[in-house]
């Protein structure tokens, strides 16, 4: 599906990722509407590319609806917003774990719920859900993210396969390290030289590119970053021996610390 004329809904539009497929769907014609917590990041945003904007806390279920009844008749859903997850298990109280399976899971299957229909009655329109390459495979410090991940890409996988035939396509996107913007850059972690990163643009243009060719699933990311995640999934146990050599459990400590207050 092209996005020129059609209508396009994104969550979280206030975070880097946000932001660059807003201004990325706005320079292909889309009429586009956004939403997330913060007014005044959206209030900038929408000067800027035309958007209309919605403020919504999407751990909040009357938000969540308010949204979807606002927006009903959207062409284009991307599901982008997310909390961070990361930190170990028993850093998380009941309340934040509610509230990081509700934005990063539950919304999305919600949000489908709610517009694909519409989608289906008119045999188009499309699904767009933004996981992580850690929806495919693990990390030290992340169980409760990559939980919500990989239950995203189950969910897209699945509902791609219902939706077969009715006009209405379904894409899984899988960022790796994201830089200049978002939840990886503001925590100040840092990556081994080797570990290379990917801007929000570049996330954003293969979000449309996968919406133009109805791909059901695209990683963005270097090319030594999916290797690891093919060798994570043929060989769990190795590839997990190889992050700990690698440092990961240092990333990780660093990555908790500095979302811990974003949860």
């Amino acid at each position: 599906m092209e996005l020129s004329g059609r209508t396009v809904l994104i969550t979280g539009a206030s975070g880097g990722i946000g932001q660059a497929l807003t201004r990325d769907a706005t320079a292909r014609g889309a009429q586009v509407h956004i939403t997330a917590r913060r007014t005044d990041v959206l209030t900038s945003l929408a000067q800027e590319t035309g958007a209309e904007l919605l403020t919504a806390d999407l751990a909040d279920r009357g938000d969540v609806e308010h949204l979807a009844e606002r927006f009903s008749d959207v062409d284009i859903v991307v599901a982008n917003a997310a909390l961070p997850g990361s930190g170990a298990l028993d850093s998380f109280a009941p309340e934040d774990l509610d509230r990081a399976i509700d934005v990063n899971l539950r919304v999305p299957m919600l949000l489908a719920r709610l517009l694909a229909p519409k989608m289906v009655e008119r045999g188009a329109g499309h699904l767009v859900f933004v996981s992580s390459l850690l929806g495919k495979a693990t990390s030290p410090g992340s169980s409760v993210y990559c939980a919500t991940k990989f239950g995203l890409r189950g969910f897209g996988q699945a509902l791609r396969a219902d939706l077969r035939g009715t006009g209405v396509g379904v894409s899984v996107v899988f960022p790796g390290f994201v830089s200049d913007a978002g939840m990886f850059h503001e925590s100040g972690a840092k990556l081994p030289p080797f570990v290379r990163t990917v801007t929000p643009e570049a996330v954003a243009a293969a979000t449309f590119d996968a919406v133009a060719r109805d791909r059901g699933e695209v990683d963005v990311a270097p090319l030594t970053l999916r290797l690891g995640v093919k060798f994570s999934e043929l060989a769990p146990g190795l590839a997990a021996r190889a992050s700990d050599r690698l440092g990961a459990h240092k990333i990780a400590s660093q990555l908790s610390d500095g979302q811990r207050d974003k949860r």
